[in-house]
């Protein structure tokens, strides 16, 4: 999700969310934060590790800076719940079923076939390892189960694998350590690592979310939500009579309580295409499934064939949650309509929501210096939101003049003008040219100030 100080200059920077913890190998410990970035509500701080005993003295360093820590896996939560004392919640990523059957996958692809082969296990229950394999059509495979101690060690893991396949006895390794799985690649073992699942991974980031106090106490803040029905005066004026306005107007406001009443909100007309309504932010962030879509503008979408723009506004009253609503609605009404955006009490945009459309990227700009170049640069909050919308929905950083001017509702001579200036602040690149038949090749444009946001250098 973008999140973006409305008025950067002069100001302290901007909360960028709860704070979290993450610690683990870096394998996962980046995986996780890598699926943190659809969470808004959190700020994550990854320590990673190359030895799991070290979890306890990095989860003691954290717990001054975090309201909560996600570890990798229960053995460096075992080691951290039994050598410290917190005060802050704990919680760690299960193993599950689907961890193993994409690892049984991946590593029949190397072998080429699971019939009579032996591999060795670790971190799974030999019951479960025995309904796994009949589940995948796979009881021909041998296992060799470790029967040591619960938790063990990543050294002794290592001699166990290395032992069976040192001996003839398994032709690979299947491991829920990734520590060993590196241990074993080096060793020349066919080996593969149950990673966790990214599902997997945000069920236990909503889990750690719901356990922070910050949230606890958000819970039930009032939320502040302006509706505007994208080109109203164009739509009324196809209804063949008044009768059938008075129709699609109350057609309208059914879909609309419907939707608040699913927020256990309340519901006003503003008069003509606007409307307001409150809810609180626990529900309203469960709605829409931690801020990333928004159902209710699909429905409208396919049954009236109208689409929405939304602004939803927090605040630490009811007065600065309306003001911050008008100027998310604002953003989304810049950013061309069909779209949601949220202003939170610090002054953060958040957003866009997915609506009609599928969103294939959330943005998250926190850099305040960054944020200050683009305005010195000329780069309006209506442009900004406009490229954010369009970014989030294609996945596209590479655009020539005519497809910017476009997005943006300019001439291509006011396109050049405002890209010179781009250009001279940093936020774009030339990536490359577009051959045509006649006359100069077209350069293409990369929007660099966004690439670090979807992850693409």
């Amino acid at each position: 999700m973008e999140e973006i100080k409305l008025h950067s200059s002069n100001q302290k920077a901007p909360v960028k969310g709860i704070p979290i913890g993450v610690i683990g190998p870096r394998e996962t410990a980046r995986k996780i934060m890598r699926v943190l970035q659809a969470f808004p509500s959190f700020h994550g701080i990854a320590r990673e590790y190359a030895l799991e005993q070290e979890a306890p003295r990095l989860a003691a360093q954290l717990a001054s800076e975090v309201e909560v820590i996600v570890v990798s896996g229960p053995t460096p939560y075992r080691l951290i719940r039994e050598e410290t004392e917190l005060g802050v919640p704990v919680h760690f990523v299960p193993l599950t079923e689907t961890d193993f059957y994409r690892a049984l996958f991946r590593i029949q692809k190397k072998l080429g076939s699971l019939d009579n082969v032996a591999l060795s296990v670790d971190s799974i229950s030999k019951q479960t390892i025995k309904a796994l394999l009949k589940d995948a059509d796979a009881e021909r495979l041998s296992v060799l189960h470790y029967d040591g101690q619960a938790f063990a060690p990543v050294d002794q893991l290592i001699s166990f694998h290395a032992g069976q396949y040192e001996a003839g006895a398994s032709l690979g390794a299947l491991t829920a350590d990734p520590l060993v799985a590196a241990a074993l690649d080096r060793l020349g073992i066919p080996c593969e690592w149950a990673a966790p699942t990214d599902q997997n991974i945000t069920v236990t980031l909503e889990r750690a979310l719901l356990s922070t106090e910050t949230r606890q106490l958000k819970e039930a803040q009032i939320v502040v939500g302006m509706l505007n029905v994208d080109a109203f005066t164009r739509l009324i004026q196809n209804r063949s009579s008044e009768h059938d306005i008075q129709k699609f107007k109350l057609e309208i406001h059914r879909i609309l309580l419907d939707y608040v009443e699913s927020l256990d909100g309340y519901l006003t007309h503003l008069g003509a295409d606007e409307y307001l309504f409150f809810t609180t932010r626990g529900i309203f962030e469960r709605e829409t499934g931690g801020y990333k879509s928004i159902p209710l503008a699909k429905y409208a979408s396919s049954s009236l064939g109208l689409t929405l723009s939304m602004g939803i506004g927090f605040g630490r009253s009811a007065n600065e949650a309306g003001t911050h609503a008008r100027s998310a609605l604002r953003r989304s009404k810049e950013a061309g309509g069909n779209t949601c955006f949220i202003v939170r009490e610090d002054r953060t945009l958040i957003g866009p929501l997915e609506m009609a459309e599928p969103v294939e990227y959330d943005l998250s700009i926190t850099n305040g210096e960054l944020l200050k170049r683009t305005e010195d640069a000329g780069m309006t909050s209506g442009y900004l939101s406009r490229l954010l919308s369009h970014v989030a929905r294609t996945g596209s950083l590479e655009y020539k003049v005519h497809d910017l001017a476009a997005i943006l509702d300019i001439t291509i001579r006011s396109t050049h003008r405002l890209l010179l200036q781009w250009m001279d602040y940093g936020l774009i690149e030339i990536a490359g040219f577009e051959k045509v038949p006649k006359g100069r090749p077209r350069q293409i444009y990369r929007l660099t100030f966004l690439a670090e946001t979807i992850g693409r250098e």
